[in-house]
């Protein structure tokens, strides 16, 4: 069994859930509502549960051997590390587009400021 897709909807409110995700298995079968979370010792996942009773929660679905586990896991990791750092290039490019529009608006200014400047030198030498 191999997965196939993975879809994750990043939480933006803050907590220790980050994200939820959708795991595809070998093109034909979905697990959805797997979360990321964030414990003490680092990001975990856990599987889709119920809650029953009072308060405690079962799982609907998961893995039956360690093996699976971590396959599960590490397919989800590493499409949240690729999407995160997505997000880190466009939060990059972002600022590095807005200094650029900064640099362009100051250079526009000193023009027309330059340009006021020689009107009102050649208006002075009018005036004289």
């Amino acid at each position: 069994m191999q997965v196939t897709d993975v879809r994750i909807r990043k939480i933006t409110t803050e907590g220790k859930m980050k994200a939820i995700v959708s795991v595809t298995f070998d093109d034909e079968f979905v697990v959805h509502d797997i979360k990321i979370i964030e414990g003490q010792n680092g990001l975990f996942i856990a599987m889709p549960s119920r809650k029953m009773g009072e308060g405690d929660f079962r799982d609907i679905a998961h893995p039956i051997n360690s093996e699976t586990r971590n396959k599960i896991q590490d397919a989800i990791f590493t499409q949240y590390e690729r999407m995160n750092e997505l997000e880190r290039e466009a939060a990059e490019a972002e600022e590095i587009e807005a200094e650029e529009a900064g640099v362009e608006e100051i250079e526009t200014e000193e023009a027309e400021v330059e340009e006021i400047e020689t009107e009102e030198a050649e208006i002075d030498k009018i005036i004289e």
